[in-house]
């Protein structure tokens, strides 16, 4: 047996593709839903993520594993809207002529700032068109020092930096160009007159969360139960201790998935990984009247959220019962910090004085239902040096042959995090087992 420490899409990809191999796999979620930070809430029609998703168009292999499942035609490609709002304005940054038309940079800065995005280097007199190429030349850049050398420094200071504080906070500074590098190639493609192109499924993630729980079966999948201990003994995998409806109780397996944060892995096989994450709060807005006229906001000024994201914006509201649906999203860096430390009443009041103050026309009476999601590990702190501290997919040296790791740490989630990296990660374990016991 193959035994799976984690129902996220992770360990799930790496069952569904082991199962097609012909192995046994049985799965083991701590938590009492499957799938992760691609989990669900309920609404008055489909249900909704608990932490906004969508998918860009340079992630194939999940969309390839939605065709496997038969959910093809469920992709929806659409336009998702990005603005950007400083000085108490909304800057609509989709169109050329949007671009133009933003005033916090010069027609130069801009114009550097597109050849970047293109992966296009002019700083010599003949553009290179291949100096992105490899990432890991950047790795040990700031992104300050990067952008600073490739574009200027006011489009450092007026762009990237209210960015970068938003999505880090003090640990900025430590940011690796790699990393920044990886989300601009990773956003995708755009359509030049309205925006860019991102995918969504009809239904939500949960319809392929459905579809591949029932690839795997629901009877290899036991949720409620954590596992306790991962045995190794004569340098290689035994078992897994499993506790479930109050008892415990041991698996004998040919190989174990460790498809979670690494602080788990730590606690089960005692292999410590120095990647430091940082916690999301993320709430979910119910209102009876639409905030934004874009999809996705970035928030320039010191606020207590990074962005707003209304998700109405970007699929009818009529799906959700008429609800015009808003995510209110936050990264901590720290979890002593306050934001963290309040309850879900104080956020809920921070945030709707912050969205008032941010938006006079806004009548917190409209919300009919607020909705708050924590997760103590949302995403890695992608600092300098990163790629030296992803965890192997395969433990053999340093933990016993037969252990492998799927999760947020691994190789697939470099250099930025998303559910097309986390069914990566869980083949690329599924085909090392595969060749592994196949000799």
């Amino acid at each position: 047996m193959i035994g799976v420490v984690g129902g996220g899409i992770a360990g799930l990809a790496a069952a569904y593709r082991m199962q097609g191999r012909g192995y046994d796999v049985q799965v083991f979620e701590a938590a009492d839903q499957l799938g992760g930070l691609a989990a669900t809430y309920e609404t008055a029609g489909d249900d909704i993520e608990k932490f906004y998703h969508h998918l860009s168009k340079s992630e194939e292999t999940i969309v390839e594993l939605a065709e496997e499942l038969g959910l093809g035609d469920r992709i929806e490609w659409r336009i998702g809207t990005n603005g950007y709002y400083v000085d108490g304005v909304v800057h609509p940054l989709d169109t050329p002529w949007e671009i133009l038309a933003y005033p916090h940079m010069s027609i130069y800065d801009k114009f550097r700032l597109g050849m970047l995005t293109q992966g296009i280097d002019v700083r010599g007199l003949v553009p290179d068109f291949d100096a992105y190429d490899d990432l890991a030349e950047y790795e040990h850049v700031t992104v300050r020092e990067f952008v600073e050398e490739h574009t200027t420094a006011s489009v450092y200071e007026n762009f990237v930096d209210p960015l970068l504080d938003g999505k880090y906070g003090h640990r900025k500074d430590d940011i690796s160009a790699a990393w920044f590098l990886g989300r601009v190639r990773f956003r995708g493609e755009r359509d030049l007159l309205r925006g860019e192109i991102l995918g969504y499924f009809d239904g939500g993630f949960g319809v392929l969360l459905d579809a591949l729980v029932d690839a795997v079966g629901r009877e290899n999948i036991t949720t409620d139960a954590p596992v306790t201990d991962l045995t190794v003994a004569e340098g290689r995998v035994q078992s897994l201790t499993v506790e479930h409806d109050g008892e415990e109780a041991s698996h004998d397996v040919d190989a174990a998935v460790v498809a979670t944060m690494p602080n788990v892995l730590e606690s089960l096989t005692g292999y410590a990984c120095d990647i430091d994450f940082q916690g999301a709060v993320c709430g979910l807005v119910a209102m009876d009247e639409s905030l934004l006229d874009t999809y996705w906001l970035n928030v320039a000024h010191d606020a207590p959220f990074g962005a707003l994201i209304e998700h109405t914006n970007f699929v009818e509201r009529e799906r959700y019962g008429g609800n015009h649906l808003l995510y209110v999203a936050a990264y901590v860096q720290d979890q002593t910090a306050e934001l963290w430390q309040m309850d879900d009443g104080g956020v809920r009041e921070t945030w709707l004085a912050e969205i008032e103050s941010m938006f006079p026309e806004f009548d917190r009476s409209t919300v009919s239902e607020f909705r708050i999601a924590r997760n103590p590990r949302a995403a890695p702190i992608y600092e300098r040096g990163y790629l030296d501290l992803v965890v192997p997919y395969h433990l053999d040296r340093e933990v016993g042959e037969g252990v492998y790791y799927a999760g947020m740490a691994s190789a697939a989630q470099y250099p930025e995090r998303s559910l097309n990296g986390g069914v990566v990660a869980g083949y690329e374990v599924a085909d090392r087992i595969d060749a592994s016991l196949d000799e």
